[in-house]
């Protein structure tokens, strides 16, 4: 009887993580087709003359449509979970993908990008949800697991863009469409294990929502991880969407040059979104969050005075550092308020997105009147906002 109890233990063990790593390949395909589009802003720049002003609008419709979203399906979800609603996400975005490879103005462009972006809100809350319940209490590990997939997917798409698209020209974005139904077929079996998981787990007590700090002190906490993850989020989008650009413009570069540099600072970006949650787990989530926004300083005043190969090394050892701070931020404010698991992965992945966009769509402006220089020199001085760490409290063991 031992044994078939330990045989059984295992299994279930296999079974969870099956399903985190389920879930972490749709981030990853999931992302692929979102960053086909801030990929492609010099194709798109080319082919319908836009300034950098509408390329920001296209990053702030995207971002801010992900943003508005995820909170409410987060308070939604956490109510009356929605499993199904998964791979539904995914067929937004393949709609949005079809639309962007056929779109012949900015208007018809500006809808593919809401599309993509409705699909990230769908998938984003829920996805982050499962990837909790499977995590069998190590949710740092989980967190980044299932991060890791997207940030793998954001650093893959510049290089889809980069040889199959940029050569074969904007229609070619079609046959992304195929990777939205692989990712279809996937959240349906995996929106099956969450409708059985709850079945099975149906008995037990709901999670206690007990606040552990007064609830003044979870509000400040709450807006300072949210201040924090706009700073590093606005950072991130001035190099994700006008890496390229600066590049190009600053070292001479050719397209392809200018997004494999792109994909250095991504790839890197997907590694330290991996080491941050398993070094949460061990060293607890507020110590990982001062580590990376306080750590990354120093290389983000050096990178507007670089040159092409420290340039080079700089983008890695920014994404490295500073990426590591997401799943903790999560982790850390999902203990901060329990029992809201949905909510919090709305707020925090969707206003990662939504504070993106803004940021996008400001430094575009800039971008246009003073040029990249001038936007990669300003945005040097966004990880000194890090220092609201130290408002950061220690949260009760016990919880």
């Amino acid at each position: 009887m031992a044994s078939i109890s330990a045989g059984n233990s295992i299994s279930a063990e296999r079974t969870a993580f099956s399903v985190i790593v389920a879930v972490s390949v749709c981030h990853m395909l999931n992302d692929i087709m979102q960053s086909l589009l801030t990929s492609l802003y010099p194709l798109l720049k080319a082919n319908y003359a836009l300034d950098f002003m509408q390329i920001g609008l296209l990053t702030f419709t995207f971002q801010v449509t992900a943003s508005l979203l995820q909170p409410a399906v987060g308070v939604v979800t956490d109510r009356s979970p929605m499993p199904f609603s998964l791979p539904a996400g995914m067929l937004s975005t393949c709609a949005g993908l079809l639309l962007l490879a056929n779109a012949h103005s900015f208007p018809l462009l500006l809808v593919a990008a809401s599309l993509i972006g409705l699909g990230s809100a769908i998938f984003h809350p829920e996805s982050s949800r499962i990837a909790r319940l499977a995590s069998g209490g190590r949710h740092g590990l989980a967190q980044s697991l299932f991060q890791v997939g997207g940030n793998a997917g954001t650093a893959i798409g510049p290089l889809l863009a980069a040889f199959i698209v940029v050569p074969r020209g904007q229609g070619s974005l079609g046959w992304f469409s195929l990777i939205a139904l692989a990712g279809f077929v996937i959240l349906s079996f995996v929106s099956s294990w969450y409708t059985r998981h709850r079945r099975a787990n149906s008995h037990r007590p709901a999670v206690s929502r007990t606040l552990p700090l007064p609830r003044g002190k979870v509000m400040m906490t709450l807006v300072v991880l949210i201040l924090l993850t706009a700073t590093k989020n606005i950072y991130m989008s001035s190099v994700s969407s006008y890496f390229t650009f600066y590049t190009m413009e600053k070292f001479g570069l050719d397209l392809q040059s200018a997004q494999l540099l792109l994909f250095l600072f991504l790839g890197s970006s997907a590694a330290g979104v991996l080491l941050g949650g398993p070094f949460g787990d061990r060293y607890g989530a507020r110590f990982v969050i001062w580590f990376s926004i306080l750590g990354v300083i120093p290389f983000a005043l050096m990178l507007p005075y670089a040159n092409l190969f420290w340039t080079s090394v700089l983008v890695v050892i920014i994404g490295l550092v500073f990426s590591s701070a997401f799943s903790a931020i999560v982790v850390f404010a999902q203990e901060l308020v329990p029992g809201r698991v949905g909510l919090i992965a709305g707020m925090f992945f969707g206003f990662a997105f939504g504070a993106g966009g803004i940021g996008a769509a400001v430094l575009g402006v800039f971008a246009d009147s003073r040029g990249i220089d001038f936007v990669y020199s300003a945005c040097s001085y966004l990880p000194l906002l890090g220092i609201l760490t130290v408002f950061l409290p220690k949260i009760p063991r016990h919880r």
